[in-house]
């Protein structure tokens, strides 16, 4: 399937309650040959309002550190597990995550990523295709808002970089 066959399928979804009080669906965004997908637990307003994904305060955030450690937001794919927003931003159920998960997984197969980096609880649950490297890392909301994890999250974006420098180059 390709990815722009997908991501009208994302958009026309109803499969659960979330598409019901949300703008857009969001698919995610990056090359289709990313070493590297991103996955964050559900888009929030400000993706809502625009369709892609972590745009707002913490994908700001997300796309400076990934960029003061030499990651360009363009050479990876971000998407979430959960395409539509939530109601007041709450994680999502696990009837929507079930619904959803059909979705990454196509996208897993369509990008094929090396490494796949998890924020957040939700995304933490998503399951693992063998031959890639899961990484959890703390959400960039959370990292933004303490200081004991904005350290911790540096590090873990620090070593994403570090192995992503030691990957081989794709010919």
């Amino acid at each position: 399937m390709a990815m722009s066959e997908l991501n009208l399928q994302i958009y026309a979804c109803r499969k659960c309650r979330l598409w019901q009080t949300a703008k857009h669906a969001v698919p995610g965004e990056g090359p289709l040959a990313g070493k590297v997908m991103l996955v964050g637990q559900n888009p929030g307003a400000d993706e809502d309002e625009s369709g892609r994904p972590f745009i707002g305060r913490a994908g700001k955030y997300l796309t400076k550190t990934l960029l003061e450690f030499g990651i360009k937001r363009e050479e990876v794919f971000i998407t979430n597990i959960v395409k539509h927003t939530s109601p007041k931003n709450r994680k999502p159920y696990p009837d929507e995550v079930d619904a959803c998960l059909p979705y990454l997984m196509t996208q897993i197969g369509i990008i094929k990523p090396k490494i796949i980096v998890l924020f957040g609880a939700s995304a933490k649950e998503a399951p693992r295709v063998e031959g890639i490297e899961y990484i959890e890392v703390i959400h960039p909301s959370a990292a933004m808002r303490f200081t004991k994890m904005r350290e911790r999250f540096r590090v873990q974006i620090m070593e994403l970089a570090k192995k992503i420098s030691k990957m081989e180059p794709e010919n």
